[in-house]
């Protein structure tokens, strides 16, 4: 049995009832469906028994997320673009269209058995996992974990609210300015601050508006509710966004720069990439188709 991750409940807790915790904790389990089938496998350890996902949390409590499998993930080939990659970490970019990890062959997790080198250190993970989560439909910067060192250092970042991430979107509408949306989401606290690039016509919503995000919190699909409830989709969510504007094109969110502290040195890294290339196509068109509408409208 390996310890990935562990945590001890502090005092003032407010009642809340194990899966509920944890999903505040764990920031590598996907979804509150994904927690349960953690708990239910016994992976969650709560003073070195088998945590229930019902039973409340209680002051002093060390609770552990544990892997109990043996079995290494089916490795996947495909062209993984690889950002960064040390003994301990490793920086990719997410395509989109792949869930990190799942009972899915086609996952992030299955890819990176295939394209990052095994760490060479004491306490190697026997493969490498992914640290966080970012949708199925989102691309971008996603930070992998080599060692159990890694894992559980960078796991306690994102726990304390220490690791900083931008994401890109494009919404639909005319945003201006910068703000902060603070909204609670399945009775959460929720925090995102954003600041408007540029904004261009459409013909389908009148404007576009190119946006960077700023999670200050994790909550699931935190940044496509928060817009779309907002008033400014995310273009291409089907699950948040309405609309013919979004639909079809895919998601226009990505994560371009994330920030934390190397496991091993300590030492500040913070890693950015460019947008990805359909943003600036998507915007050109459709300024474009707009600038030849209105050109050739007898009015």
């Amino acid at each position: 049995m390996l310890i990935l991750q562990e945590h001890t409940v502090p005092a003032n807790l407010p009642k809340i009832r194990l899966l509920d915790y944890v999903l505040l904790i764990f920031s590598t389990i996907p979804s509150r469906s994904g927690m349960k089938k953690v708990i239910k496998s016994g992976s969650i350890l709560v003073d070195g028994e088998i945590g229930h996902a019902s039973s409340w949390v209680s002051e002093g409590q060390k609770i552990s997320l544990v892997d109990l499998e043996n079995k290494p993930p089916k490795p996947l080939n495909i062209n993984l673009e690889i950002i960064f990659e040390d003994e301990h970490i490793a920086v990719i970019n997410k395509p989109a269209g792949i869930e990190v990890s799942g009972n899915k062959y086609y996952t992030i997790q299955n890819a990176l058995v295939a394209s990052i080198k095994p760490s060479i250190e004491l306490d190697a993970l026997k493969w490498p996992r992914p640290v966080h989560r970012l949708d199925m439909p989102t691309s971008g910067l996603l930070l992998v974990a080599k060692t159990a060192t890694a894992l559980m250092n960078i796991g306690q970042q994102f726990e304390k609210r220490l690791v900083q991430k931008k994401y890109l979107a494009i919404v639909a509408g005319n945003l201006s300015g910068s703000g902060e949306i603070k909204s609670p989401i399945e009775d959460q606290e929720a925090q995102t601050q954003y600041r408007v690039v540029s904004n261009c016509h459409s013909l389908k919503t009148n404007w576009l508006s190119l946006v960077e995000l700023f999670p200050h919190t994790g909550r699931t699909h935190q940044l496509r509710i928060h817009m779309a409830n907002y008033g400014y989709p995310i273009v291409g969510d089907r699950l948040y966004g309405s609309g013919p504007l979004l639909r079809g094109k895919g998601l226009f969110l990505s994560a371009v720069a994330i920030s934390f502290t190397h496991p091993k040195s300590n030492k500040p890294i913070e890693i950015r990439i460019s947008q990805p290339k359909k943003f600036d196509t998507f915007l050109n068109k459709e300024e474009h188709r707009w600038n030849s509408y209105n050109k050739n409208d007898p009015k």
